[in-house]
């Protein structure tokens, strides 16, 4: 298949993708990493709300899946390190099946665990990833727990542990890998695991933020990656070829473990430090080389570890200590900011025009998406949790370090 014709099929998966956001979530952050789910949901939250808990067969901090009515989660044995994909029925938390593979403990950051990647999921299949120093894996399970394939794509080169998650674009498997050396943008074919093609990056400093697909207008959709040191990077979906990059950030060390999403013509990045400097840049494209500018940077009280959320014509940032930014999208003017109760590492979703996100104690709380700020609700699930919430069908499935729960109407 030509170039061409590749990129007219991606376009026609992605839209038949993006449509069926009510029944799917098929990777972290749900359609094209946006966080958005249509229908409506609950904002006064009570126990009541909570259809069901259940304990999962390991820990850990990645996020669900969904597809039709199965959720797919990665779990780890904190102390043999074995690593567990696991599938459950999302009616009533049953768990339709577990594979177990053995692997290994690996160091990794206090706040980091063995299991922290989120998995996504085709019609077919369903890919899990994780990484020990000896093998990053990436594997695929057919949607009866059946496994498909496995690639090994070379050592883990990475202080804190791993935590990348890997995305579907049509016939792709897309991860990426930006490690201390030897650092990678991979592309397998999603039936046998072969390697299409494979972008070497020369960051050389680990990241943690998965990728999504920007279409700008009157063109192609392309790969956003974001990463501290080569900052915003445009990649041809077919070939794997660089487009653009952007060097956005500071000249200190920083991490980009928030991921990038797209509204129209515009795309929002974020990096960080723990101690040091916070950016979030809106990009939107140039009329000229080069083909993306910067269009605003917020530099204040902005999110490190939760990934932005563009609600219409809105951006909300909501922050690693529960301050709440609502920003017009074009522009960047501040509309309001203030704080909720709570630690945060998960990233907020969107749906029936109401926020949710997670605090680290698991308490769900409910916001307005709207230029008044107003707290609308919250639930506390009982256990710890630095995930992000998958909705689908009216269900919002929430993994917290050993249980997944669902909340409902």
């Amino acid at each position: 298949m030509s170039p061409a014709h590749w990129r007219a099929a991606i376009l026609l998966v992605l839209a038949l993708s993006y449509g069926a956001r009510a029944e799917n979530w098929p990777r972290f952050r749900g359609p094209n990493g946006s966080g958005l789910a249509s229908g409506e949901f609950p904002g006064e939250l009570t126990e009541a709300n909570r259809k069901w808990t259940v304990p999962l067969p390991g820990v850990g901090h990645g996020s669900p899946v969904v597809w039709g009515d199965r959720v797919f989660v990665l779990c780890a044995d904190p102390k043999t390190g074995r690593r567990i994909p696991t599938c459950l029925r999302a009616t009533d938390g049953k768990i339709l099946w577990q594979h177990a593979v053995e692997a290994r403990v690996n160091d990794h950051h206090k706040f980091n665990s063995l299991a922290t990647s989120t998995p996504a999921v085709d019609a077919e299949r369903v890919y899990f990833t994780w990484g020990v120093p000896e093998k990053l894996t990436l594997l695929a399970l057919t949607h009866e727990g059946q496994p498909a394939w496995e690639a090994d794509l070379g050592p883990v080169k990475r202080e804190h542990g791993f935590g990348s998650s890997p995305i579907v674009v049509g016939d792709l498997v897309v991860l990426s890998n930006d490690q201390e050396s030897d650092s990678h943008l991979f592309a397998l074919e999603a039936k046998t695991g072969r390697v299409r093609w494979k972008l070497p990056r020369t960051e050389n400093h680990s990241n943690y933020s998965t990728p999504c697909v920007f279409t700008p207008p009157g063109g192609q959709p392309q790969l956003v990656v974001v990463s501290w040191r080569l900052g915003a990077t445009g990649v041809d979906l077919a070939t794997g070829r660089q487009l653009w990059q952007l060097p956005l950030f500071a000249a200190r060390a920083e991490r980009a473990v928030a991921s990038p999403s797209t509204s129209g013509e515009y795309v929002i990045v974020n990096c960080a430090f723990t101690a040091g400097p916070k950016h979030v840049v809106m990009l939107k494209p140039g009329s000229s080389p080069p083909a993306m500018v910067e269009a605003w940077r917020l530099e204040k009280t902005v999110p490190h570890i939760p990934s932005p959320i563009l609600v219409g014509d809105r951006a909300f940032l909501w922050s690693d200590s529960g301050i709440v930014i609502c920003a017009e999208l074009q522009t960047g003017r501040v509309v309001y900011e203030e704080r909720v109760t709570g630690d945060f590492m998960g990233s907020p979703v969107c749906v029936g025009g109401k926020l949710f996100a997670v605090d680290r104690r698991g308490t769900l709380m409910a916001l307005a998406a709207s230029d008044q700020f107003k707290v609308l609700g919250s639930l506390a699930l009982g256990d710890a949790c630095q995930s992000t919430p998958a909705v689908a069908d009216g269900r919002m499935f929430i993994r917290t370090y050993e249980k997944l729960h669902c909340v409902a109407k």
